[in-house]
């Protein structure tokens, strides 16, 4: 039997169509996740922590706290 025989070739094919389909899957998830990560947490609305209240120096005096 030769190496290069006919009967060899569509077995090739398969693989490399899933290797190619399972690449442009992880290229789009990489793509879009971060994306909706972004979007999910940078929304003031659900922010699970409480607006700042502390006055920072030199905002209205010194020694403001006192």
């Amino acid at each position: 039997m030769e190496s290069g025989s006919q009967a060899d070739e569509p077995a090739e094919r398969t693989p490399q169509r899933l290797a190619s389909f399972i690449g442009v899957l992880i290229a789009l998830l990489t793509l879009t996740v971060p994306i909706f990560a972004i979007a999910l947490f940078s929304s003031t609305d659900n922010s699970p922590w409480p607006p700042s209240t502390e006055i920072l120096p030199g905002s209205e005096g010194r020694n403001s706290r006192s």
